[in-house]
């Protein structure tokens, strides 16, 4: 048994659960230690439940009780809610941020900071780039990519670059903190949902936490094809957003699944010819109930009352949706795979409050329900965007957000 030695205590936040970028539910994750083979190492940090920043007697120690970080980014939401994310952990110290790739490398040439968060789709310079420029001019600071790109080789080029971590955007609630925990101590992090190739070298120490999840790793699959409860995307051209949903939704037709879209009428035409080459017989599930598409605009008129979100209706309405849908499906455990473009709509229209009261309804419905919600956002319809404060209250109804 080692003794564990608390420098600092974390408060857990209760609160909130569900935001899938850096760390509401992840904060109340079972505490766990960096192993080899599940055997517990002699020293290393734990980022566990309402355990804050702790030293593990016996072995070793860490240098510092505080790691200065950057955050590098280009899309300001994302920054500033991981800035402000980080700041609360004890131990962690966001020193600044950089919105580009040479920018990054001049902050870290000047700052030396223990640890970089790194985006990879960077103006000027892109993150890879960026990263072994980095590591010429601070060669002592880590780096923890934080992207949405899955491809092997791109995952490849990244951790050979010297960096030591990769996380996917869209698995940050489960894998940033184990991330950050394994790369601060020199140890190597790669998001389970990669393919095993994009590893490195597969002899590399990985955290029990990644180990555990391994099998899974080796079968790809894109994250909108198994979504998971309540997840939501942000996007900045409508040709992401339909190759996205369209993943998402196929995936659940060909397994013989339903789906349910409620998105914009040019929305809804786009999808189906995406379908169709993808290999799904849409007009047979459209036969077979498996595929139902409503207008995003007559749903909202059906439980909106004087601007306002009628729980009621808003249960039954969907509720009704998805029992129908599920009833349609072949599987042997049917599940319901939902698109939502309603909250995306009341936002636009300026009533956030009523966007964030759907949210949270939706999160009922996959409490009461077998279906997995997607929601889009498009964030170029809003002249000015998203202000931050709006982002994270839409972002912690959510158990996984990504951004394109």
């Amino acid at each position: 048994m080692f003794r564990q030695l608390t420098l600092q205590a974390i408060r857990p936040n209760g609160a909130i659960h569900g935001w899938g970028f850096v760390a509401f539910t992840i904060l109340n994750v079972p505490r766990r230690v960096l192993s080899r083979n599940d055997e517990p190492l002699a020293s290393g940090i734990l980022l566990g439940h309402g355990s804050g920043l702790e030293l593990l007697a016996g072995g070793g120690s860490l240098e510092k009780s505080t790691y200065r970080v950057l955050v590098v980014d280009d899309y300001e939401p994302w920054r500033s809610f991981a800035t402000r994310t980080l700041q609360k952990k004890p131990g962690l110290q966001v020193v600044s941020q950089a919105t580009d790739g040479l920018e990054a490398v001049q902050k870290a040439q000047e700052l030396q900071p223990d640890l970089i968060l790194l985006d990879i789709g960077l103006p000027t310079l892109n993150g890879i780039a960026a990263a072994r420029r980095i590591l010429q001019c601070a060669p002592k600071t880590k780096i923890l990519f934080l992207s949405e790109h899955r491809s092997s080789d791109i995952v490849k080029e990244a951790l050979g670059t010297g960096a030591t971590g990769y996380v996917v955007k869209s698995k940050a609630a489960t894998d940033l903190w184990p991330a950050v925990e394994a790369v601060l101590q020199g140890k190597q992090f790669v998001s389970a949902n990669l393919t095993e190739s994009a590893f490195v070298d597969p002899e590399t120490e990985r955290t029990a936490h990644d180990r555990r999840r391994d099998k899974a790793a080796l079968t790809p699959t894109s994250y909108v094809e198994t979504a998971r409860h309540h997840e939501v995307g942000f996007y900045s051209d409508d040709r992401r957003l339909l190759d996205d949903v369209t993943q998402f939704i196929g995936g659940a037709l060909k397994a013989g699944n339903a789906a349910v879209v409620v998105a914009t009428e040019s929305h809804r035409n786009s999808f189906l010819p995406r379908l169709r080459a993808q290999g799904v017989d849409i007009g047979t599930a459209i036969e077979q109930g498996r595929y139902i598409a409503l207008d995003a605009k007559d749903a909202l008129s059906t439980f909106m009352i004087d601007g306002m979100v009628d729980r009621v209706r808003f249960m039954e309405t969907f509720g009704n949706l998805i029992v129908t849908a599920t009833k349609a499906a072949n599987g042997e455990h049917p599940r319901v795979a939902f698109y939502g473009e309603g909250t995306h709509l009341l936002w636009t229209e300026g009533n956030v409050h009523a966007a964030i009261q759907d949210e949270k309804l939706c999160n009922e419905l996959t409490k009461i329900y077998d279906v997995d919600i997607l929601c889009g956002y498009s964030v170029k319809d809003v002249q000015g965007g998203m202000d931050t404060r709006h982002f994270e209250q839409i972002c912690a109804q959510h158990s996984a957000v990504y951004s394109h």
